[in-house]
C-alpha cells in the first residue's frame, strides 16, 4: 500500500508541476565531463537553464559534481566513454528527449544546425551547418543544410523563416538549386542582403546584421563562425553567448543530439539546454523529414544529381582573338570557372574570369552575351 501511495503521490507532484510550468516538462541530458572550463561550469549552465525555463529538466550524465545535488543525476564513472553510453542509452530508453554533447561522433550525412546573436542587431541567427557533414559534396551540403536549417526554425516556433547563403564557394550554385525547387513548389523564403545590390547571398555585413532567420554555408565556415560569434567579447578562451552548435539533423537520423564547444560557458550551456529542449519539443526529425519531403515533391533528387562534379576540361583550347569585355555573367562556381571561361572559348566567344566584390564573374563581350549564357547554362556552369 504504501509503495502504491508513493506512485500517486510522485503523479500528482508532476502533474501539479506541470501545470505551474505551463506544460510538461522536456528532459535534457548534459555531459557532466571534458570541459575546459571544469565541470562544475557545466553544472552552472545547467542549473541557469532550469532557473531561465520552469519546462526544462536537466538531467546530467557523469560523475556526480559537489555541490549540485539539486540537479538531477545518472551517475558513470570518471570516463569519457562509460559518459558517451550512459547517455546513448538514457536516450533509447526515453529518460531523455535530447542532449547536449561535447562531442559526438555523427555519421555522414548527419550535420547540427547553430544559432548565434548577431551583434550588429541582436537578433538570433540560425548557422546551417556549424558540426557534421550533411553531404560530400559542397554544393549538395550547403542545399542540405538549407532545408535542415529551415527544420530547425520551424521546429522553435519560426513557421516561415527566411534564408540566405553566404557568399562562399558555392554559394551561387547553391541558391540556383534553392531557387529551383522554390519555381517548382517547395516554399523557401529568401532573405535579403542588407547593402544597397540585395539579393539572398550574403555578405559579412549581413550575418553581422542578422538580415536572415537562417543563414546557409559550408560546415568548415559555420563552425569558424560559431566560435567567432560566440566568443568575440571574450578573448576566444571563454564562449559566453548563443545557443552553441546547434541540434544533429539528416535524412533517416531521429536523435536530438546537440553540441557544444570545450570553451563553452555556462550561459552558452545554458542556451544549448534550451534549444535542444525546443527542438525536441518542436519535433525536430520530423520537421525534417517534412521538409526533404516537400523539397523532393519540387525536383530535390534531379536537383542534386545535376550538382555532381563535372568532368575537368581537359581539352587543349586557344583563345579567340581579345575583345572588350563589358558585361559580367554571375553564379559561376570559382572551382569551375576557368573550364566555363575554356568552353567558351571552343564556341569562339572570347571570355575571362575575375572576382567581383559578390563573388567570381566571367567578363564577355556585350554583344555575345545572350549566347554565352545559354552556352554555361547547357553545360550547367549556371
Amino acid at each position: 500500500m504504501s509503495d502504491i501511495r508513493k506512485l500517486i503521490g510522485e503523479a500528482l507532484a508532476e502533474i501539479v508541476s506541470d501545470a505551474r510550468s505551463g506544460g510538461p516538462r522536456i528532459s535534457v541530458g548534459l555531459m557532466a565531463m571534458g570541459s575546459e572550463l571544469g565541470a562544475e561550469e557545466l553544472a552552472r549552465g545547467a542549473r541557469l537553464a532550469q532557473e531561465n525555463s520552469s519546462r526544462i529538466g536537466v538531467v546530467m550524465i557523469g560523475p556526480r559534481i559537489p555541490g549540485f545535488g539539486d540537479l538531477a543525476w545518472i551517475e558513470t564513472p570518471d570516463c569519457e566513454e562509460d559518459v558517451a553510453k550512459a547517455m546513448e542509452k538514457a536516450l533509447s530508453d526515453g529518460r531523455i528527449a535530447g542532449a547536449v554533447a561535447l562531442h559526438y561522433p555523427f555519421p555522414l550525412g548527419v550535420t547540427t544546425i547553430g544559432r548565434v546573436v548577431t551583434p550588429g542587431r541582436g537578433k538570433p541567427m540560425i548557422l546551417a551547418s556549424s558540426t557534421g557533414t550533411s553531404a560530400v559534396g559542397r554544393v549538395e551540403a550547403m542545399v542540405r543544410n538549407a532545408l535542415y536549417g529551415i527544420a530547425a526554425a520551424k521546429s522553435i516556433g519560426l513557421e516561415n523563416p527566411t534564408v540566405g547563403i553566404l557568399n562562399v564557394d558555392g554559394a551561387q550554385l547553391a541558391y540556383k538549386a534553392l531557387n529551383s525547387l522554390k519555381e517548382k513548389g517547395y516554399p523557401v523564403s529568401f532573405g535579403a542582403s542588407v547593402r544597397k545590390d540585395g539579393g539572398a547571398v550574403l555578405r559579412g555585413n549581413d550575418i553581422l546584421a542578422g538580415a536572415v532567420d537562417v543563414c546557409v554555408t559550408d560546415t568548415l565556415t559555420g563552425n569558424v563562425l560559431m566560435k567567432m560569434f560566440s566568443s568575440f567579447t571574450t578573448g576566444g578562451s571563454y564562449e559566453s553567448l548563443g545557443w552553441g552548435y546547434g541540434p544533429s539533423a539528416g535524412e533517416g537520423w531521429n536523435r536530438i543530439i546537440s553540441i557544444i564547444s570545450r570553451a563553452s560557458g555556462a550561459p552558452v550551456i545554458a542556451g544549448a539546454l534550451e534549444y535542444t529542449a525546443r527542438a525536441a519539443a518542436g519535433k525536430l526529425p520530423e520537421k525534417v523529414a517534412a521538409e526533404l519531403a516537400a523539397a523532393r515533391k519540387a525536383g530535390l533528387d534531379a536537383v542534386l544529381e545535376g550538382l555532381a562534379p563535372k568532368a575537368p576540361c581537359t581539352d587543349l583550347v586557344t583563345a579567340p582573338p581579345a575583345e572588350p569585355t563589358d558585361e559580367e555573367i554571375h553564379g559561376v562556381d570559382v572551382l569551375s570557372i576557368e573550364d566555363g571561361v575554356k568552353v567558351l572559348w571552343k564556341e569562339g566567344i572570347y571570355a575571362e574570369s575575375s572576382m567581383g566584390c559578390t563573388g567570381p564573374v566571367i567578363k564577355v563581350p556585350g554583344k555575345h552575351l545572350g549566347k554565352a549564357e545559354d552556352i554555361l547554362k547547357a553545360g550547367g556552369y549556371i
